[in-house]
């Protein structure tokens, strides 16, 4: 399977169908067991400047001494640039990363005392530093209202539609996404499927890959999918946007 340079591709399955582990094989943080990943041509390599990183929201302490631009300037050393920039040249390209993606404002705030999403903007500005060709996403609308999910998901189609990067993009929730998604790679219990959204999210394709009856319908324009009888004939029916969800 090859993905075109510039697309946007959502990844999508229940939790353990191994979304992360994909994400971690690309970063050059877990090798395989078989078969052959190329990123650009090449094998992946951890800390490569080729590849940008958006995580999970995670909890930041609100007395953290750390700003928002400290936070962004994680991203940038010389590992991934090669030689070290002067002080000068960095804090330059900080400025840039930080306007590009609207978070001036707050940018010398506590980064703890931010917003989800005004934290979301800033680690998308950390993961832009390097000018990537494929930048990764797990999980980087969890936490975040709608609101702030369409802002977040805006900025990156925006980043990969100016620098012509790739957006691989790990999520539970579509219909924030749907609008700038290309491809869908769905996982399931070691079987996917890949295409566009309207080869893969159908309720034919995602019943033949839950091996379960799977209905997928709109409801006031937005995408819902609904379980049959998986899990001990059990229906399930996930509101806000949920895929659906096998329990562990």
């Amino acid at each position: 399977m090859a993905v075109a340079a510039g697309s946007f591709v959502a990844v999508l399955g229940p939790n353990g169908a191994g979304k992360t582990t994909l994400l971690r094989v690309i970063l050059g943080l877990t090798r395989l067991d078989g078969g052959t990943v190329l990123v650009d041509g090449s094998a992946p390599r951890r800390g490569a400047s080729s590849v940008g990183y958006v995580p999970q929201l995670a909890s930041i302490d609100r007395d953290l001494p750390l700003r928002g631009r400290d936070l962004v300037r994680l991203g940038l050393d010389g590992h991934r640039f090669g030689l070290p920039l002067s002080a000068r040249r960095a804090g330059a390209v900080v400025d840039d990363a930080i306007a590009a993606v609207g978070a001036t404002a707050y940018a010398d705030r506590p980064v703890g005392r931010l917003s989800g999403g005004e934290q979301q903007r800033l680690r998308i500005a950390q993961a832009l530093l390097s000018e990537p060709s494929l930048v990764l996403c797990d999980e980087p609308l969890l936490g975040l209202d709608l609101a702030h999910q369409q802002a977040v998901t805006s900025l990156l189609d925006d980043a990969r539609r100016e620098r012509g990067a790739t957006v691989l993009f790990v999520t539970h929730e579509i219909n924030p996404v749907l609008p700038y998604v290309d491809l869908v790679l769905y996982l399931v219990d070691g079987r996917h499927a890949i295409g566009t959204p309207s080869d893969v999210l159908t309720s034919e394709r995602l019943s033949a890959l839950y091996a379960t009856h799977v209905e997928v319908v709109r409801v006031g324009g937005r995408l819902v999918i609904v379980g049959g009888e998986a899990d001990g004939g059990e229906g399930h029916h996930h509101d806000h946007d949920r895929l659906l969800e096998r329990p562990a």
